[in-house]
């Protein structure tokens, strides 16, 4: 099992992307999950924003978000 964690810091929220992938011996996908969370400054709560089991979703999620900061939920809180 990979888990790859991507923190990005804003000025009003930090922005958490976890993508967890689980592989079989032969390489096969087993598991996939990316989940983007926002937390608040100076606090240790994590709110779930958006969560998907599309392979890749996690690069898509992440480009979009530092491209455009926080407008990007409005987009994501959408779809």
């Amino acid at each position: 099992m990979r888990q790859t964690i991507t923190k990005i810091r804003g000025l009003t929220v930090n922005v958490e992307v976890v993508e967890v992938e689980h592989r079989d011996q032969n390489g096969g996908l087993l598991c996939y999950i990316a989940s983007i969370y926002i937390q608040q400054h100076g606090s240790a709560e994590k709110q779930l924003i958006r969560r998907s089991r599309l392979p890749g979703a996690a690069v898509e999620m992440r480009k979009a978000i530092q491209r455009d900061g926080i407008r990007a939920f409005d987009r994501i809180a959408i779809l």
